[in-house]
């Protein structure tokens, strides 16, 4: 190789020994797929500063869709299968949609009917996104209302591989009870724990809305070794309190990503909905705001706040050891310290 063009494509063998780890030896092989992959190995070489081998894959493409969720549960399929392939046309290699994007957000209000929505996983709707991920060769990560048994629902977010595998199943921990968000009376807490799943992209940390303001679920999913951490979201505001709370509330949201993004050493990316809901009398706007963020903190890509759309960005993974090695933030916890968190404030 020299300058990124192959001189010869004679006495070269590309072998793959792992998962990112190739070795290139002399042997006679004469094909226009080795020229490509050591043409492709030339150029993440370059990119990682490292020889022979990466330890992981210098940048890789990642899309957050944000789509209308109103209709019929087989129109947001529909409308959420043609985007995941434009976004997989577009070179997104792990893809996410927004919380529960199979239904207008039902938790605006307390309705026995609406248990109706949920489904087995693995079942015919984690089917249909594990054919498609498997289709395009892309992981996706999906949201679904999950029915575990008889009276036990989920908010659950699934793994899919690029072989249409699940690989990992998360379900929400922590479950808000306010007013238009009564999501306590439709799921029950998490009951497997944080997770760090690893996939061909890189290894992603699967964590839904209300968990993003704890930085405990972050902290302890990216010592699982989680190196993005997802949130797919579905916050607004009240339209009567916008006016007056409304940008403090999209500033405090926004900031709290950022704060996981540089305390953890992490990219972060929060996927939210979009628009206006409606639910008898109720209503919520959805301020949309999806973004991704850099271990430094920086949001590299952001989307509007009405629009639907489909946000990709490329991410360099090797930007975590930087971040860490010059913001040493977990090298410095004091553990040994911190079984006061395992505790609830005493009585005054």
């Amino acid at each position: 190789l020299k300058d990124g063009k192959m001189l010869s494509t004679q006495n070269a063998k590309v072998t793959y020994v792992g998962e990112y780890q190739v070795e290139l030896s002399a042997w006679t092989y004469d094909s226009a797929k080795v020229q490509a992959d050591a043409l492709l190995l030339w150029k993440q070489w370059q990119d990682s500063g490292k020889d022979y081998s990466c330890s992981s894959p210098p940048a890789v493409n990642h899309a957050a869709l944000l789509i209308p969720l109103g209709g019929s549960k087989n129109k947001n399929i529909e409308n959420s299968v043609i985007k995941i392939k434009e976004a997989a046309k577009k070179k997104a290699k792990i893809i996410c949609l927004p919380e529960l994007f199979l239904s207008p957000y039902f938790c605006q209000s307390e309705n026995h009917a609406k248990f109706k929505l949920a489904e087995k996983i693995p079942g015919r709707l984690s089917d249909i996104y594990c054919k498609l991920a498997k289709e395009l060769s892309v992981v996706l990560m999906i949201s679904l209302f999950e029915k575990k048994t008889t009276g036990f629902y989920h908010n659950t977010s699934i793994v899919i591989d690029d072989k249409g595998k699940i690989i990992s199943k998360y379900r929400k921990m922590h479950i808000p009870d306010d007013p238009g968000y009564y999501e306590k009376f439709y799921f029950t807490p998490g009951d497997l724990g944080f997770k760090s799943t690893k996939t061909k992209y890189g290894k992603v940390g699967s964590l839904i809305c209300w968990d993003q303001w704890f930085p405990e679920a972050a902290r302890l999913t990216t010592l699982k070794g989680a190196e993005i951490l997802f949130y797919p979201t579905a916050i607004g505001w009240h339209p009567k309190e916008k006016k007056q709370f409304g940008k403090s509330q999209l500033d405090a949201w926004i900031t709290i990503q950022r704060s996981h993004a540089i305390a953890n050493g992490v990219f972060v990316a929060a996927i939210n909905r979009i628009g206006l809901e409606k639910t008898g009398k109720r209503k919520i706007h959805f301020w949309g705001n999806s973004m991704i963020i850099d271990p430094s903190g920086n949001i590299i890509a952001k989307s509007k706040s009405d629009k639907e759309e489909i946000l990709i960005t490329s991410i360099d993974l090797n930007k975590i050891e930087t971040a860490r090695n010059h913001w040493p933030f977990l090298r410095d916890r004091r553990i040994d310290y911190y079984k006061g968190l395992l505790k609830n404030p005493k009585d005054e």
